[in-house]
């Protein structure tokens, strides 16, 4: 499915947003029904759970998704979204399609049913949620290893970095420290994926801490 644009502009805050997710989330048929269970957003795209009930109460069944205690399935569903003109748009796909934006919440996807495909697409979305919320949220100070080197706008590459930060204006932005060079980069949270704390600053001011983290090198 492409992309719907709302032109009446019925929809311009983020609790219309949320109302209108629920909105396309929730529908029935003389079957089943569906009704959203959660929504969160993360950047400007929606992620949702939505549960799958059958109007006489009998037991789902899906050749998707195994069925739970209480009779229903819960799938994922992505919806991107972004303002073109004023006018709120979005481009919605099930978990099953794959989609390539995987930064739903963990306790978003801990709603879902189990699946019975265990090579699907849908398990490889979860798993990369899953691994985008185990990137670790590092604290100033930090001394970290990348997973690889990250090449920089100059050619040059980077592996080993302490997380500190800089200002614009009033604001603090994260950034880091390059150990060889002593230059600051910015890093997306991706380039940290798979990355290793070599030493704490917490640690340094902790002599417990501090020996622990020491036995891990």
């Amino acid at each position: 499915m492409g992309w719907l644009f709302y032109t009446d502009r019925r929809v311009q805050t983020y609790a219309d947003e949320k109302a209108e997710i629920a909105r396309l989330c929730t529908f029935e048929s003389d079957r089943r029904k569906t009704e959203l269970v959660k929504a969160c957003k993360v950047g400007s795209t929606w992620y949702a759970a939505a549960k799958v009930t059958s109007i006489d109460g009998s037991p789902v069944e899906d050749t998707t998704y195994v069925t739970d205690a209480d009779g229903s399935i819960t799938f994922g569903a992505v919806f991107l979204t972004r303002y073109d003109d004023g006018c709120w748009g979005y481009k919605d796909m099930e978990e099953s399609a794959g989609p390539n934006e995987s930064r739903a919440p963990l306790g978003l996807i801990e709603l879902l049913s189990d699946l019975k495909d265990p090579d699907s697409y849908a398990q490889d979305w979860r798993q990369r949620c899953r691994d985008w919320a185990a990137i670790p949220d590092y604290q100033e100070g930090d001394r970290i290893k990348l997973a690889a080197p990250v090449t920089l706008t100059d050619g040059s590459t980077c592996q080993i970095v302490t997380a500190t930060h800089y200002r614009r204006g009033r604001q603090k932005r994260r950034c880091y420290r390059i150990e060889e060079t002593g230059g600051l980069v910015r890093l997306s949270k991706a380039s940290l994926a798979g990355s290793e704390l070599l030493s704490s600053a917490k640690g340094a001011a902790s002599p417990v801490l501090a020996e622990y983290l020491a036995g891990r090198e």
